[in-house]
């Protein structure tokens, strides 16, 4: 039964300080895996004031200054304003990296070892991962999420772009939705506070957000007389970013999937190399849920996928369709079973994982306004090339 209810969803620009923690991890993601794929990484950033601490453990053949990578992540950010205490050219740098566990790499390398009982490439660690799709929107996502992603690109185009000048890194959105029977009726809120140079007044930010995002990218029909806009509603938003707040990578899962709107298994996707099983299994989840959805199989669809460390099959799989397939469920995990493979190494390879170039897919690309719904041909879990054989499958 269809029921009548308000849901919010919120973005960040990669000038909040979390997510300058993630940009900086799947840097460091991307340094090491352009000259060795097989390098394994785990990178957490820590960010405060005018400090970088990484932590975590790194087993790569690429060489390249650390320092460097996280200077480059930072200029690409913006943080290079005089106003602002954490910038590019002068930042403290504390590097807390070293090696992967052997006990670790052991369960995750493609042979065998005493106790393991296969030879295969296991999962880098237990876990359950989820990926989630719905057809209210283009992209297959929930659209309080798809809205609050659009009015943060759009603001971070107005910085970069140089049409706002007094925009600085650091803001968020959020966009609250009324749904009727599985439908968006209306927007009823939406927020932005952005992070200002301090001779800008509130009521110029306010217009300029209203008119140049709020009223230019959502649509017109959903946003009426009644709908609340707050635009730093603080009054004032000049010390931001890592000056602000301490930042830290993953803690901004819910911004990276799906809104709270899907569930989510816990762990973080930036700074992973795709061994970990809470990035590349997730990113398999979304693209199996996406191509579900796109044939016709179901109008909502969520699947769960678990592992345990160093075996190379989940334990579990299972798909809800909230009572909107159009086939037996049972008969959709038979199909998915027969299309896609979820052995870890299976996952990279279909995927494409490995691959990474500056031109090409690469992680760093994936960390701002979601890792799912984006519009780019190097995000093979966002292509619906298994419809066909979904349905020839059933």
């Amino acid at each position: 039964m269809s029921r009548e209810f308000s849901f919010s969803s919120e973005s960040v620009t990669e000038g909040h300080p979390d997510k300058v923690a993630d940009t900086i991890s799947d840097y460091i993601v991307d340094r090491c895996m352009e000259n060795d794929p097989e390098s394994r990484v785990a990178c957490e950033t820590l960010v405060k004031d005018n400090m970088v601490v990484l932590a975590g453990e790194v087993t790569t053949n690429s060489d390249f200054n650390y320092q460097s990578a996280v200077r480059e992540a930072i200029q690409k950010i913006g943080y290079t304003n005089d106003d602002c205490k954490f910038n590019a050219d002068s930042f403290l740098f504390v590097n807390a990296l070293s090696q992967q566990s052997g006990d670790i790499a052991q369960g995750v390398d493609n042979n065998g070892a005493e106790g393991k009982g296969h030879e295969e490439q296991g999962a880098g660690d237990q876990g359950l991962m989820f990926g989630y799709a719905s057809d209210e929107t283009p992209e297959l996502m929930p659209a309080p999420v798809s809205y609050a992603h659009q009015l943060g690109r759009e603001v971070t185009r107005l910085r970069k772009d140089g049409e706002l000048s007094w925009l600085r890194p650091d803001s968020k959105t959020q966009v609250s939705c009324e749904y009727a029977n599985d439908r968006v009726q209306r927007i009823n809120a939406v927020v932005i506070s952005t992070q200002h140079a301090d001779s800008v007044s509130h009521a110029e930010i306010k217009q300029a957000m209203t008119d140049l995002v709020i009223r230019k990218l959502l649509p017109a029909e959903l946003v009426d007389n009644d709908t609340e806009i707050l635009v730093n509603p603080t009054g004032r938003f000049v010390v931001g970013g890592p000056e602000g707040d301490c930042g830290l990578t993953g803690r901004k899962i819910i911004v990276d999937t799906y809104g709270g709107m899907g569930r989510h298994g816990g762990g973080a996707f930036s700074g992973k190399d795709p061994s970990k099983v809470d990035r590349s299994a997730a990113y398999m989840c979304r693209w199996v849920a996406k191509n579900i959805v796109a044939a016709g199989l179901a109008k909502r669809c969520e699947l769960q996928l678990a592992y345990a460390i160093g075996h190379p099959l989940p334990v579990s799989l299972d798909i809800n369709a909230f009572g909107t397939s159009s086939v037996d469920e049972a008969k959709i995990i038979a199909a998915v079973n027969a299309v896609f493979s979820f052995k870890p190494a299976d996952i990279v390879s279909q995927l494409g994982l490995k691959t990474v170039s500056a031109t090409g897919f690469n992680y760093a690309n994936t960390t701002n306004y979601g890792h799912f719904g984006r519009e780019d041909s190097h995000l093979a879990w966002e292509v619906c090339d298994k419809v066909d054989a979904l349905k020839a499958a059933l």
